[in-house]
């Protein structure tokens, strides 16, 4: 009888410990805290999102939301820039319609930052899988604001300079970047307005803070290029030859041209410029006074985690900050390599100054043409 009152003293003491252990009690207590997000946010039904406008995306993401956890994603769409226009406007008149915000630096920057619309994120994210700094190509969460605790990073690709149409312009025509002021292009060149936030001012304040103002002034003057908001019609132009050096067709506009027989290619860097990187689209906010808390967080948790942003990456075909998901189906170009550097173009502060100035500077260098 001792011996047996002993052993379970010995198996209380044992048990006691290993509850009481930081490893045990940090699981339980996210376990618990998950449980409840979970409830809270099955019984709001759903959660409003404003997200990239690619149409595959838009219609796969909620489709496995939905899946995984029986609720409604509401998925906006929109320039960002609109849509953080109508967030203003809404709370002036006390309207919350929005929970989490997916969009670029510059409106997040200049709009929800700034007009403090946002919640930190930090104590937002809860799951393991998505605190574990190994789990992240930096050794941690990707916070792009000053702070470190509103804007989650979760994209970083190589962005492509421009596309071309090989039946007539072979890739070694173009050996270095000033091969693009050659006056045999002339007239050749249709781009993405690079007067508005977006795709055509980030390929020109790269150019702008890189290579100056007067190569900016060959290009967009000299070169006398077609400029358009269309980025389909840019793909039109490139897979018909109708101007075979164009700059701005997505990626995923390529990769269908390219299935559909156009001889279409992108390039990504020259041997004297290097490569770009950009978040896109792939930078995760929360509002504050969100209309449905517990969905937004359950969300942004998901999104971020292995399983979902690894089917973000592979629907919205993007390079990710996390370093433990499979990128072999991406283009190489595509993917950022470890030591070397960049042109960082979503960068907070490069995008909330030069960037800027760059799009201003654009906008009356362009009207004297």
């Amino acid at each position: 009888m001792a011996i047996s009152g002993t052993l379970t003293r010995i198996v209380g003491l044992i048990l006691l410990v290993f509850l009481a252990s930081p490893g045990w009690t940090q699981e339980k207590g996210w376990e618990t805290e998950w449980r409840k997000i979970l409830a809270g946010a099955k019984k709001e039904g759903k959660v409003v999102l404003r997200a990239p406008s690619d149409p595959v995306l838009r219609r796969e993401l909620p489709k496995e939301f939905k899946r995984k956890y029986g609720i409604v994603l509401e998925y906006l769409v929109g320039r960002s820039s609109e849509v953080a226009a109508k967030l203003r406007l809404e709370r002036r008149v006390g309207v919350n319609s929005m929970d989490v915000f997916f969009g670029g630096i510059g409106t997040i920057s200049s709009v929800l930052y700034a007009d403090k619309m946002l919640d930190p994120l930090k104590p937002t994210l809860i799951l393991p899988d998505v605190l574990k700094p190994s789990n992240w190509k930096k050794g941690k969460l990707w916070f792009s604001d000053p702070e470190g605790k509103y804007a989650l990073r979760l994209n970083n690709s190589i962005a492509d300079l421009l596309e071309i149409n090989t039946r007539h312009v072979k890739p070694e025509d173009l050996k270095s970047v000033q091969d693009l002021l050659d006056p045999k292009w002339k007239g050749r060149i249709a781009l993405f307005d690079p007067t508005v936030p977006g795709t055509g001012i980030r390929t020109a304040s790269a150019f702008y803070a890189l290579l100056g103002e007067e190569f900016v002034r060959r290009l967009y003057l000299d070169q006398e290029p077609v400029m358009t908001r269309k980025r389909r019609q840019l793909a039109d132009w490139l897979a018909r030859g109708t101007y075979p050096l164009v700059f701005g067709v997505p990626s995923r506009e390529i990769e269908r041209l390219q299935n559909e027989g156009f001889p279409v290619t992108a390039i990504y860097s020259f041997p004297d410029f290097g490569g770009i990187l950009q978040a896109g689209s792939g930078i995760i906010t929360l509002i504050n006074k969100a209309p449905h808390p517990n969905a937004a967080r359950l969300f942004i948790n998901w999104i971020a985690s292995r399983k979902g942003l690894g089917f973000y990456s592979r629907v919205n075909r993007v390079v990710t900050t996390r370093s433990d998901l499979d990128e072999s189906f991406l283009p190489a170009e595509q993917i950022p390599r470890p030591g070397q550097s960049y042109f960082d173009n979503s960068d907070w502060h490069y995008s909330i100054t030069t960037k800027t100035e760059v799009r201003l500077r654009m906008k009356k260098i362009l009207k004297t043409n």
